[in-house]
C-alpha cells in the first residue's frame, strides 16, 4: 500500500485489511524496491495462484471461478468479494473491512449492495458456500 496516511492506525488498518506493506510519501526509490524484493521473495513460497474450496477452484490469476469443473461467470465486484472471503478462509470477515475492500471512499454504498453480491455468489455456488456470522460479517470455512 503506498499511502500519505502515516498515522499508525491507518498502517495498522492497512495491513489488517490484506496490504502486504505499507509504505507512506514520500519515500525514496530504493526503499520502495527493498519492499517489493521482499513481497517477491515472501510470495515465491507461496506462488499458489488457485484457491480450492470443496468443489470450488478460484484461479486468483486468471481471475476465474469453477465449480465441480464447470466455469462459473461472476461479475468483478462479486468475483472480488469471494476472492477476499477466500483468501481470509477460516476467518470472520466484517461487513465494514469488505465495503472497504469493494468499495472506494466516492461510492455512496449505505444500502444493501453487499447482501445482494454475497445472494448472488450464494446461488452460482450454493447457498452454504458463505456463512453469515450475525452482527460480525461473512467467512467462508
Amino acid at each position: 500500500m503506498l499511502t500519505a496516511r502515516d498515522a499508525v492506525r491507518d498502517r495498522v488498518r492497512g495491513l489488517d485489511t490484506g496490504a502486504d506493506d505499507y509504505l507512506v510519501k514520500p519515500f525514496e526509490l530504493a526503499e520502495l524496491l527493498a519492499r517489493l524484493r521482499a513481497v517477491i521473495r515472501r510470495s515465491a513460497s507461496q506462488a499458489q495462484a488457485q484457491l480450492e474450496i470443496g468443489g470450488v477452484v478460484i484461479d486468483t490469476a486468471a481471475r476465474t471461478v469453477t465449480r465441480d469443473g464447470e466455469v462459473v461467470t461472476l461479475t468483478a465486484r462479486e468475483y472480488a468479494l469471494l476472492e477476499f472471503l477466500a483468501l481470509h478462509c477460516g476467518k470472520v470477515v466484517t461487513r465494514t473491512t469488505l465495503y472497504e475492500h469493494l468499495f472506494d471512499e466516492t461510492d455512496d454504498t449505505l444500502s444493501n449492495l453487499l447482501d445482494v453480491h454475497v445472494s448472488n455468489i450464494r446461488k452460482k455456488l450454493g447457498h452454504d458456500f458463505i456463512t453469515t456470522r450475525r452482527g460480525h460479517g461473512y467467512s467462508i470455512e
